[in-house]
């Protein structure tokens, strides 16, 4: 059928696909949206529906690779907003990096959400789903927007989507929280909106292209204070929700919302979203030569560099295991943003390589997390005492994601480390390369201690739940069960906001009981997602060549640089 609908159309020396996928790509999530609100009183339909959208998200996502890794990129044209801005989604290489990372993440955690809302009981689990399917469609909506238009159209959906996600418990701090996140997340959107409009005033043109928009370079040669405020707008718009500093306030705040939103949103698709939408404005608004003319690529390199090296020491002084990851992300993120500010071939690789390379390290202790607390209570680092032994495969898993940010050989975070040392060598920017160095021993120093804390220590400063017994997650008869989650009225205790749960009981007189490598520990739902993300980080750290990833970004970073010479 669409073969009747696909036409490919030669234009300017790129070869198009005309082609229904990338709206169809965003009309699974919309659809699925009603579903999940239709199947409210039915929890086994409803996350059906929400693993389903998971699964074709994905499939329309992976079905479009081999025709852009081959040069085709597919086109849906819906018209035009006004005259010169086109209303089209495009899937280009670029695009395709974004969404590969989010729609296939998506999958691991809609099924870690089962697990994980219904072991720890949380309320509202029908406007969960709803909104992560949502967030994860609005994620894909930027990926392939064609210009700068679509981009913030998609980029504010994205916020007020994941806002009832941060402010999902109702709480005092979580509606704060979501507050927070709004006011910083649409005064981003509101300094994009004029970096757009300056750019059109410029250029004509807001569509993106390979290497720069046309007559960008002229643009900057002869007004290039106007280039610079209009570049400083856009990436600046966007690093508030890659979190550089000093925009970053708000992520460790928006950690009081359940893992699995702090992994695939704050790990994935809010932050990503956020260095996505540096890495258009580098590549396909500007393009690296004209960054380079303006003399933006060394304010960018700083503001990165420094939020490196501070987010870390911050991270350094966390109990809390989420707030730990938190100020982690924020560091993480910075990788990105310099790569990028480089504007060297190596540069840009390790940049886009760090995209896929955190997503699925920062994801993986993130889940990790989130199975140590609807397991055992435990969210403090000071509380997980010989937990390793309870939960050997969660905390391994965790163990090797930890090495992976800190770019230890063989694991993702090397790979795009080690591009990015050389992309400092190759830009003449060699305080790059103790920066890398300190930042990976600073990593070390902030995730040693948990994994210390968790192999080597005796067992005095935690308590013990047994094995969630229900596959589902939770322990049967243990309390009332809703279909939307949260606790009976009847119920001997009252449901609290999940992250106010307190300390754990004390601890049993022979410590925490043992697992082995076999499993047990807690249910599949939570284990399965977190060891596959693990195999991920794993391969592509092993293995890059052979990744599609890496395909996609040697495509990227040649088409921008070849343009920029």
């Amino acid at each position: 059928m669409e073969a009747m609908t696909e036409a490919i159309v030669a234009s300017a020396g790129t070869e198009t696909v005309d082609s229904l996928r990338p709206l169809a790509v965003l009309l699974v999530p919309l659809l699925t949206v009603g579903l999940i609100f239709l199947s409210k009183n039915r929890p086994n339909v409803r996350e059906a529906w929400s693993i389903l959208a998971a699964v074709a998200m994905f499939g329309i996502v992976a079905s479009m690779v081999p025709d852009v890794l081959e040069g085709r990129v597919h086109e849906t044209d819906l018209g035009f907003f006004v005259e010169g801005i086109e209303l089209m989604l495009r899937a280009d290489e670029l695009g395709m990096l974004f969404a590969l990372v989010a729609s296939g993440l998506y999958v691991v955690t809609a099924i870690y959400s089962i697990g994980y809302m219904r072991g720890h009981h949380e309320p509202f689990q029908t406007r969960f789903f709803a909104m992560l399917c949502a967030s994860v469609g609005a994620a894909l909506g930027v990926a392939f927007a064609s210009n700068l238009f679509m981009l913030l159209v998609f980029y504010e959906v994205l916020t007020l989507a994941t806002y009832p996600l941060v402010a999902h418990d109702e709480s005092e701090e979580a509606r704060v929280s979501g507050y927070k996140y709004l006011a910083y997340a649409l005064s981003g959107g509101l300094a994009i909106f004029g970096g757009m409009l300056a750019i059109y005033w410029l250029t004509g043109s807001i569509t993106f292209t390979r290497g720069g928009i046309e007559g960008i370079a002229e643009v900057a040669a002869a007004d290039p204070w106007a280039a610079r405020g209009a570049f400083a707008l856009l990436a600046g718009g966007f690093a508030v929700k890659a979190g550089v500093m000093p925009f970053h306030s708000w992520l460790p705040s928006a950690m009081v919302a359940p893992t699995p939103v702090s992994g695939l949103l704050h790990a994935v698709a809010v932050v990503k979203a956020g260095a996505f939408g540096v890495a258009r404005t580098v590549i396909d608004v500007f393009g690296p030569g004209a960054v380079g003319d303006i003399g933006m690529g060394l304010p960018l390199t700083i503001a990165a560099g420094a939020t490196i090296l501070i987010a870390s020491l911050f991270a350094l002084r966390q109990d809390n295991l989420k707030a730990r990851l938190a100020y982690s992300t924020i560091a993480q993120l910075s990788y990105i943003v310099l790569g990028l500010s480089l504007l060297s071939q190596m540069g840009l690789m390790g940049g886009l390589l760090h995209i896929p390379a955190h997503a699925f390290s920062k994801l993986t202790l993130f889940l990790c997390a989130g199975a140590l607390y609807v397991q055992l209570d435990v969210k403090y680092i000071s509380e997980m005492a010989g937990v390793g032994k309870r939960m050997p495969i969660t905390m391994g898993a965790f163990g090797l994601a930890s090495f992976s940010m800190a770019g230890i050989p063989l694991m993702a975070g090397f790979v795009s480390k080690w591009h990015l040392i050389w992309g400092g060598a190759e830009a003449g920017y060699l305080l790059v390369v103790p920066l890398l160095v300190i930042s990976g021993a600073l990593n070390v120093g902030y995730f040693w201690p948990v994994i210390y804390t968790a192999f080597f220590e005796s067992e005095d400063a935690a308590g013990q739940k047994p094995v969630l017994e229900n596959p589902f997650g939770g322990s049967p008869g243990e309390r009332a069960y809703r279909p939307d989650g949260g606790t009976s009225p009847d119920d001997d205790e009252q449901h609290e906001d999940h992250d106010n749960h307190g300390r754990p009981e004390l601890p049993p007189a022979d410590g925490w009981d043992r697992s082995d490598w076999r499993g047990g520990e807690t249910t599949p739902l939570l284990l399965v997602p977190l060891m596959t993300t693990a195999t991920l980080m794993l391969l592509f750290g092993v293995a890059p060549d052979y990744v599609v990833f890496f395909d996609l970004i040697e495509g990227i970073v040649d088409g921008a640089m070849e343009v920029s010479e």
